[in-house]
């Protein structure tokens, strides 16, 4: 506000100092010009001379002189231009004065915004170009196909930039046209079985579902293809079938897999690890086999609370967040897995790495709020 005020006290003193001048009468230019002294000298003759002060013939060679003197200083001075009404004038000034500030109002009321926050070049260029720039991408590797269709690279390079965008019909057609001209694998069979179970809304059809099964034929351990030929069991109900391929995938999966929590949540989910048991590790869950189910769930529970008072003196683990989050969500504790999520963000906000790191956790956990 002190900036606008100090640019609106800005525009006034220009505009009344170009609008004074325009007020002022000329009145005090005019007494002070060479022709009014001539001829207030002429006339002071014709006075001495009525009252016997100056002779005639003297009266007639002053006369001469100040005459010949007036018409050399009239013939020197400049043509003045006629000057307008002073009241025309001083009207003009006050119209300016009032009317310059209400027609900027009236133009930047409809198209500005006077409480819309700071927003740097750098970000408005960032925000505005990065998702022109891909989609501009994405037209100029189209075109590129349309003239090369056989160009299996390009086609490898646009079919997950499809997915990113939405385009799941033109994601599932570059992924055919990859295999068509790349050949075969289980990348990209697992990729094209995604893709059409994205265009289905999330459901496994059966071509898809034919899609993973080619995948897992060409690679039994393939991550996605069995992720999925779970979830399409899960979806058929056969919620058995679905625990029992996500154990397998979780048994031979590096322990930094960036997709293993999302296989033991949807694990948890169909209820393949025990109800009440997080997936704290496979130690655990193979140390509670022979249990009870209540020494079972004290266990886990007793687990689960140490877990969270080590990490409320050390918050930098966080795959122990992660776990941690996970476990209430499997015992059915939402609130205190979202309350942990927010402990876990809170004790890595300094480090960008790990916030990252747990914030894709958390998204695959599915509280990315």
């Amino acid at each position: 506000m002190t900036l606008w005020f100090v640019f609106a006290l800005m525009t006034v003193a220009a505009i009344f100092a170009v609008l004074l001048p325009l007020g002022r009468s000329g009145r005090a230019q005019n007494q002070g010009s060479e022709v009014a002294v001539y001829k207030d000298q002429l006339a002071e003759i014709e006075r001495d001379l009525a009252a016997g002060l100056i002779a005639a013939p003297e009266a007639e060679a002053a006369r001469v002189e100040i005459s010949r003197r007036l018409l050399a200083a009239a013939g020197s001075e400049p043509v003045s231009e006629p000057t307008s009404s002073l009241k025309w004038r001083r009207a003009a000034a006050v119209l300016a004065l009032a009317g310059l500030p209400l027609i900027a109002i009236g133009v930047y009321m409809p198209l500005g915004s006077p409480r819309l926050q700071d927003f740097p070049l750098a970000q408005r260029e960032r925000g505005a170009g990065s998702g022109m720039a891909l989609e501009n991408l994405v037209v100029q590797v189209e075109q590129h196909l349309d003239k090369n269709p056989t160009d299996g690279r390009g086609w490898n390079v646009l079919a997950p930039v499809l997915v990113r965008l939405g385009r799941f019909d033109d994601a599932v057609r570059a992924y055919r046209n990859s295999l068509t001209y790349n050949g075969e694998s289980s990348e990209r069979r697992a990729d094209l079985g995604e893709a059409i179970a994205a265009a289905a809304g999330g459901v496994v059809t059966a071509e898809a579902k034919t899609e993973f099964e080619r995948a897992r034929g060409l690679n039994a351990d393939d991550p996605k293809a069995n992720y999925f030929l779970g979830l399409a069991a899960e979806q058929d109900g056969r919620k058995d079938d679905a625990a029992n391929i996500w154990r397998a995938l979780l048994a031979k999966a590096p322990a930094d897999a960036p997709w293993r929590p999302l296989v033991q949540t949807s694990l948890a989910r169909v209820g393949g690890g025990g109800a009440t048991m997080p997936a704290l590790s496979d130690e655990t869950i193979a140390a509670s086999k022979d249990m009870n189910e209540g020494d079972r769930n004290a266990m886990v529970r007793g687990m689960v609370e140490r877990l969270a008072t080590r990490l409320k003196q050390n918050g930098d683990d966080v795959e122990g967040w992660l776990r941690l989050v996970r476990a209430y969500l499997v015992m059915g504790d939402r609130d205190r897995a979202m309350g942990a999520s927010t402990d876990a963000r809170q004790a890595v906000a300094n480090d960008a790495a790990r916030l990252r790191q747990l914030n894709e956790g958390l998204k695959t956990l599915g509280l990315d709020g």
